[in-house]
């Protein structure tokens, strides 16, 4: 008796189930997605992990942070569990202590109670003046605006180089820094002076200071002004009115040292204001103020090094929604810019 060979499929069942197969996976992909939802951790999650939520991140920021630490499954999914859920909106900024693998309902509803934050994440932005970083770290944190202003009367405990010459102003670095319950007023600022450190050192601020014939205190003094003064993509440009005007020699001019030196901040000032004087009065006093205005960030401390070539001595900024600034050697073009600037303010109540 002869063995039987096994059937063989042919080509139109084969086909048939491939297309069985094919439908099947369409259809599993369509249900996941449109009826069984997004991607979703079905476990309260294991081990430990950590995500920062900075000031003003949205949902879905937070979703996308939330995803590449291996927390949830999808983004879809958090944002879906945030949907019907208002306290969403009161996530508060700072860093989180959460797990891996955890469903989108009990992230969000961890991040909402808040429980899990170990620390604030504040953010200082290029260009805060010391005063407005304390605030800032007074008003999300248990340290007040006085234990600030103490500890950076102590320059030793704090760090901060001698160069500085005991004044804080410049060397409070822009960044993100988080604030836990056992962060002091020494030990943030302390942060923010290493950073700046730091910084200056991967730039060699000071060697390329001296290399230009300045100081380091200068560069940084130059760079804050900038800050104030400048758009970004006009700093190198605002860096070349400042150093023509101390080599013509002229007054620098500078509203925002005025400004600085009576504790204000305002775009236009009155004749009174700008006829008081304090070291920072560049209307009245030559060179550059004595300290930095404000904390520069590392693109306005390159501008100050490496400022553009021009013979501009005057600019303004004609628009203040724009940032539009024009550039001149000619003082009859400034007076036309002035002009312009005082028509954009009349039709702005309020903006300058």
């Amino acid at each position: 008796m002869s063995k039987s060979k096994p059937a063989l499929l042919s080509l139109r069942t084969f086909t048939v189930l491939a297309l069985t197969l094919v439908i099947y996976a369409l259809g599993k992909g369509i249900y996941q997605q449109y009826l069984a939802g997004p991607p979703d951790y079905s476990g309260p999650g294991r081990g430990v992990t950590s995500i920062t939520i900075t000031t003003g991140e949205s949902l879905g920021a937070i979703g996308n942070a939330l995803k590449e630490a291996g927390i949830v499954e999808s983004v879809d999914a958090f944002i879906a569990a945030t949907t019907n859920n208002p306290k969403s909106a009161t996530i508060q900024p700072g860093k989180y202590a959460l797990k891996f693998e955890m469903s989108s309902q009990d992230a969000l509803d961890v991040l909402i109670s808040g429980a899990s934050r170990t620390s604030t994440a504040i953010v200082i932005t290029e260009g805060m003046r010391a005063s407005a970083v304390f605030e800032r770290i007074a008003a999300e944190s248990a340290i007040s605006v006085p234990e600030l202003k103490a500890a950076a009367k102590h320059p030793d405990h704090i760090g901060l180089p001698a160069s500085a010459k005991g004044n804080v102003e410049g060397y409070l670095f822009p960044g993100s820094y988080d604030l836990n319950s056992q962060t002091t007023a020494s030990s943030i600022l302390r942060q923010m002076i290493s950073l700046a450190k730091a910084t200056h050192n991967k730039l060699s601020l000071d060697s390329e200071a001296s290399s230009r014939g300045q100081t380091e205190q200068e560069v940084l003094t130059v760079a804050s002004i900038l800050e104030a003064e400048a758009h970004p993509r006009d700093y190198a440009k605002v860096a070349r009115v400042i150093y023509n005007r101390i080599q013509t020699p002229m007054r620098l001019q500078m509203d925002s040292t005025v400004a600085y030196g009576l504790g204000i901040k305002r775009v236009l000032l009155t004749q009174r204001q700008l006829d008081t004087d304090t070291p920072y009065n560049t209307y009245l006093r030559d060179g550059l103020p004595p300290a930095p205005i404000g904390n520069p960030g590392v693109e306005a401390i390159e501008a100050a090094l490496n400022p553009d070539n021009g013979d501009w001595l005057y600019f303004l900024t004609v628009d203040l929604d724009t940032q539009e600034t024009k550039f001149t050697n000619s003082y009859n073009d400034f007076l036309t810019y002035k002009s312009q600037f005082l028509s954009y303010c009349r039709s702005h109540e309020g903006k300058c």
